[in-house]
């Protein structure tokens, strides 16, 4: 028996009658019907009866099996993963369109492949279409399979057969179970198909890695139950104007959560890049205008990187404001914090801040570095390129200490900066720690008066 039910396909909310809008994440246009099975009352069981012969256990007892991880190949992809690929792990890939995921996995495939079997399936493209993206990075090798599938129940038989250390399933958004009536990317085909692969991993001890779409807003499509099966949740950004790509991992149950890893894109592929505040600070002038070195924390990485500004006379009756890479609301807040204590009178200009490199970041203890860049664009002041500067700003204008400062400063001195501008606060700490960089503390943001 089967009855119809209204399903949101962007938070799974369900009902009995269909919406224009979801009256649960207020999305329009989301809610699709679907047909599910009903197990009436009289065949409902009062009990269970089960034939498995596992019980419980205590943790004592439980013999620790020591299943190790293996190299991906990419020191940028394990740092992100923690330590590789762990067997019988259930792994997300999420990414806009065209940023590199089939790229990235494809280039892991090959590495990953001269020293384990590896089962690459593509539910979206045809084999003479991935094998030319393959013959474009180089890839051939033997232990590397292809399959091309969208049933779910091929898919799995043909892994149980091959029994691979690694399977990609690109994507899941395209895969469907023959079981279902639903079409394939809808709430019941994805939380189906993706319950079924993580038990196929967990049971098999296979590493499993999908590839997920995303939406408009740049989170992943599909019901959130999907994050929540995966042990790790993993996404690459980048713009199409940019070859930079950042690979973060959002939820990982075997290694640090919020790392990040940086490619670059080329023809031959996706390239590591080992130092990303070489890679961040190699065309920047010297002693520029408007432009300020700013250390910041990614994960539990430091990297330097620039922050530019331009203030213009406005023309316009209310003055524009762009802001690309950094919180808009907190320009807005430094900008407050500098018309009220050093009167730049920002009212009557355009303002445009830029953090360069296609790299996106909101951590507060960029203020400082956003307000002498505006202050440097403002009077025409140059500003000295081997100093750096980190602090939040508060309404007062005082200079609030941050986190990590000890790695930002460290991450400043290995790249032979001179200087580094920190709130006062950190003075007593940094009188126990060894550092040869220049230290100037400071209080408040009125010192910086150009």
């Amino acid at each position: 028996m089967q009855k119809s039910v209204y399903i949101c396909q962007n938070c799974a909310w369900e009902g009995s009658k269909w919406h224009g809008k979801c009256p649960q994440c207020q999305a329009w246009n989301s809610v699709t019907e679907e047909l599910k099975p009903v197990l009436s009352s009289a065949k409902r069981p009062h009990f269970f009866v089960s034939d498995s012969d596992k019980k419980p256990h205590p943790f004592s007892q439980i013999i620790k099996q020591d299943k190790k991880s293996f190299p991906s190949g990419l020191k940028e992809f394990d740092r992100v993963l923690g330590a590789g690929f762990v067997p019988g792990a259930f792994i997300l890939l999420g990414g806009s369109p065209g940023v590199g995921k089939s790229t990235l996995l494809l280039q892991v495939c090959g590495h990953v492949s001269q020293t384990k079997k590896v089962l690459y399936i593509s539910a979206e493209e045809s084999p003479s279409q991935s094998a030319l993206r393959a013959s474009r990075l180089n890839i051939d090798r033997p232990e590397l399979l292809f399959f091309s599938a969208n049933s779910l129940e091929d898919i799995l038989f043909q892994a149980e057969k091959i029994k691979p250390d690694l399977l990609i399933l690109d994507s899941i958004q395209t895969v469907y179970l023959k079981s279902l009536s639903s079409a394939p990317g809808t709430v019941a085909q994805v939380r189906e198909c993706a319950g079924l692969l993580m038990n196929f991993a967990k049971s098999s001890s296979i590493t499993v890695v999908i590839v997920g779409h995303v939406t408009k807003d740049g989170s992943l499509a599909g019901p959130r139950v999907l994050e929540h099966l995966v042990d790790t949740v993993l996404s690459i950004e980048g713009e199409s104007e940019s070859q930079c790509r950042v690979l973060r991992s959002s939820k990982n149950r075997f290694g640090p959560n919020n790392e990040i890893a940086l490619f670059e894109m080329n023809e031959e592929g996706l390239r590591e890049i080992t130092n990303p505040s070489e890679f961040f600070l190699s065309e920047r002038l010297q002693d520029p205008i408007g432009s300020v070195i700013f250390p910041a924390i990614e994960g539990s990485r430091p990297l330097l990187c620039e922050i530019q500004a331009l203030v213009t006379s406005s023309y316009l009756p209310m003055p524009r404001r762009a802001c690309v890479g950094l919180d808009i609301n907190r320009v807005h807040l430094v900008g407050a914090v500098l018309d009220k204590y050093i009167q730049i009178d920002l009212g009557k200009k355009d303002l445009s801040v830029n953090l360069v490199g296609g790299l996106k970041i909101t951590e507060p203890a960029g203020d400082l570095a956003i307000a002498v860049a505006i202050l440097s664009s403002r009077f025409k002041a140059p500003i000295d390129s081997k100093s750096c500067f980190f602090s939040e700003i508060g309404l007062t204008g005082e200079l609030r200490s941050c986190r990590f400062a000890l790695e930002r400063v460290q991450e400043a001195e290995k790249l032979g900066f001179k200087q580094v501008y920190l709130p006062k606060s950190l003075e007593s700490f940094f009188k126990k720690k060894r550092v040869k960089i220049k230290l100037n503390f400071k209080s408040h943001i009125e010192e910086f008066k150009f």
